[in-house]
């Protein structure tokens, strides 16, 4: 039996690239006016002085005033606005040029801001800032200071949205003024709030040091009213133990995920370089002792005893006792 052939509408479907993800979504018509305003504000600095420079200083300031406010510089920044092929810009140029040429004849001395005449009163898709939707209404917290200063306002400045404050990091509540875990209050006042980060050792705290915790982050205890980590050789730790450690302090790595000791004395590079000197490990650290009938100079473990004595040649690198160490 014959297998039915795909017409050329399914070909072409299946030649087509994959639907774009989040990331290239079409922009906002307030996005696409705001660029839009904003590569006619460059045009206007690109097309400034443009062309001038003879030495002619009064025949060009009289020409140079005509050319300021000319036909003939607007079109060269209207050409300049939009790619070839870029096919929206284009088409938002296309239908607003005569709106965009009123502004630059006869409007632009009484309405200096491109954006908020075209963007924001003409074609009404913006907002002014700190307002939101389509009626622009004042963000959460008034439109001088959406959020406090402490958050996003969800649709600031566009005729979306829904006024919502999405707070910044370490504030929390509808108008952004409340500390969230991990950070305390370092000013309150009628206007502002701060919160700063607590000590790492902190779940909660009232300020920035590992003695001002209220409730110890998990990995640390409370000893001696501060919160400390449940193991001596962590720093910072998830659970009780060198197990739990989440880096080790120096002297210490981690072994089959957990802090041991580094026994500085078998590494390649030896940490004792004084000639005769004896290297003994320690808990974190490590010690170098010269042997039992050598003295300490700068350079070397010199001996004192005499060649012929047994003593020392039996044992020179006798492992000296812990009250020594």
């Amino acid at each position: 039996m014959r297998l039915p052939v795909p017409s050329l509408g399914v070909l072409l479907l299946l030649l087509l690239p994959p639907p774009p993800g989040e990331a290239t979504k079409k922009p906002t018509p307030c996005k696409r006016c705001r660029e839009l305003v904003d590569k006619f504000n460059q045009g206007m600095v690109d097309t400034a002085n443009k062309n001038f420079g003879g030495g002619n200083t009064a025949w060009e300031e009289k020409t140079l005033s005509k050319y300021e406010f000319s036909e003939v510089r607007l079109l060269e920044i209207l050409e300049g606005l939009c790619g070839s092929s870029d096919f929206e810009c284009n088409q938002l140029v296309e239908e607003h040029e005569e709106r965009l040429e009123a502004w630059w004849l006869r409007l632009k001395k009484k309405h200096p801001d491109l954006f908020e005449w075209f963007c924001v009163k003409t074609l009404e898709v913006c907002c002014p800032p700190g307002t939101y939707g389509p009626d622009c209404l004042a963000c959460q917290g008034g439109s001088e200071r959406p959020c406090s200063g402490n958050g996003h306002c969800s649709g600031d400045g566009s005729r979306q949205g829904d006024g919502s404050c999405q707070c910044h990091a370490g504030y929390q509540g509808p108008l952004c003024t409340d500390c969230v875990d991990g950070y305390f209050s370092s000013l309150r006042n009628a206007t502002h709030s701060v919160c700063s980060a607590c000590d790492q050792s902190c779940k909660t705290c009232t300020g920035p040091t590992h003695r001002d915790c209220e409730q110890c982050e998990v990995g640390w205890v409370q000893e001696d009213d501060a919160c400390v980590d449940c193991d001596a050789t962590c720093v910072g730790c998830t659970g009780k133990g060198p197990e739990g450690c989440k880096e080790c302090v120096p002297g210490y790595s981690k072994d089959s995920g957990q802090c041991t000791d580094i026994d500085e004395c078998s590494l390649e590079e030896k940490p004792c370089s004084r000639q005769n000197e004896n290297c003994y490990n320690t808990p974190g650290s490590y010690v170098c002792v010269c042997p039992e009938g050598f003295e300490e100079t700068e350079d070397a473990c010199v001996q004192t005893r005499p060649a012929g004595d047994e003593a020392a040649e039996e044992n020179p690198t006798e492992l000296p006792s812990r009250e020594d160490l």
